[in-house]
């Protein structure tokens, strides 16, 4: 939340929002676009000449402004393969020239123009097209049904002259749909362009609440949907619970993915987990480590119910020791705790809670 008007009221509702915390100078959603150079002056007389539009699901692209004077917020109508389509300017200015090159997307490539301002009848056209999308979804739906496809359509897109309809859908595997295509383009008399998402993309788009209480990163702020693998979880000592770890979309939570590279940086300093050590009672085998505190335990082949605990400098000299084809004496010797201290603190944290008992006065 960027402005003081998101601060919270008395009755804990946002102070600047009328609606689910939504900002009053704009969204605070996922495609919101922060213009930081906008009081900074160009080095330059002549400003960019590049706009970025938004339209419909969060698809943005880039303009040549000729001669409008384009300022953000405002609908704008602009070319289109065929007709013309009508979205709204996010961005202007130098910014949208370091958007360029952060997408990879030349200023010299062919654009396509913005055209002019949408008067009041193609503004409502536009909006009545908008509000027939849900109604032509329900019946794209019932006609891949019918037709037997293992598809999803997960959201319908007019373009604004009504010449073309994009329907976003989700599939597990490819699909055939020569037929479905012809059944839409007899059903709603336009063409026709099918668009595949991912589950994740798809999540973004609906929103939801994650289990950890607040909206999900995908549709408030995470842009960068990147793979998440179970190494992920392995690393961080995450049980590997498939109904825990994963995510609104069904996969696995982007969120496993924000700390992973702090626990490989501290993973550096321990040994592998097949890593055994050489003792004259026996081989050690790991058990368990404990990154934050930078602890290992270590049990005997013969004897996995008795743990060992150690710090890192107690296991690196035992490593040193192995290292130069020597046998460490035994593990008792380099623990932090001996057995029988480890007793006595196990009765003390089980009894620490009990009433002692007074004696009675004679």
């Amino acid at each position: 939340m960027g402005c003081n008007s998101c601060n919270k009221d008395t009755n804990g509702l946002p102070r600047g929002c009328n609606n689910n915390g939504n900002c009053a100078s704009g969204t605070c959603g996922t495609f919101t676009v922060f213009d930081w150079l906008a009081d900074i002056s160009s080095s330059s007389s002549d400003p960019f000449k590049i706009v970025e539009v938004r339209f419909k699901n969060g698809r943005k692209d880039y303009f040549r402004n000729n001669d409008l004077e384009a300022s953000k917020g405002n609908p704008i109508i602009t070319e289109a393969e065929r007709g013309y389509d009508i979205g709204e300017i996010t961005l202007t200015g130098e910014l949208v020239k370091n958007q360029m090159k952060k997408k990879g997307i030349s200023i010299e490539d062919e654009l396509l123009s913005l055209l002019r301002y949408p008067n009041e009848k193609e503004i409502n056209k536009w909006q009545d097209l908008i509000k027939k999308e849900s109604e032509v979804q329900v019946k794209a739906r019932q006609i891949a049904i019918e037709l037997g496809l293992k598809m999803k359509i997960s959201d319908v897109e007019f373009q604004a002259d009504g010449s073309k309809v994009i329907f976003y859908y989700t599939a597990e595997g490819r699909v055939d749909f020569r037929e479905l295509i012809k059944r839409y383009a007899r059903e709603f008399k336009t063409r026709i362009e099918m668009k595949q998402v991912g589950l994740r993309e798809e999540a973004s788009r609906l929103g939801g609440i994650g289990s950890c209480g607040r909206e999900l990163c995908c549709s408030t702020w995470l842009n960068d949907l990147r793979k998440v693998n179970t190494s992920s979880a392995r690393y961080q000592k995450l049980s590997i619970n498939p109904q825990k770890l994963a995510g609104q979309c069904g996969k696995l939570k982007c969120c496993l993915n924000y700390e992973l590279d702090t626990y490989l940086d501290a993973l550096k300093d321990f040994p592998k987990k097949d890593f055994k050590i050489k003792t004259k009672k026996g081989i050690a085998v790991l058990q368990k480590t404990d990154i934050f505190k930078k602890r290992v335990w270590y049990a005997y082949k013969d004897n996995f119910m008795e743990w060992f605990e150690f710090d890192l400098k107690a296991l690196n000299k035992m490593i040193a020791i192995n290292k130069s084809d020597k046998e460490v004496s035994a593990l008792e010797d380099y623990t932090i705790i001996n057995s029988e201290e480890k007793s006595k603190l196990l009765e003390d944290s089980i009894t620490r809670f009990d009433r002692k008992k007074r004696k009675k006065n004679v």
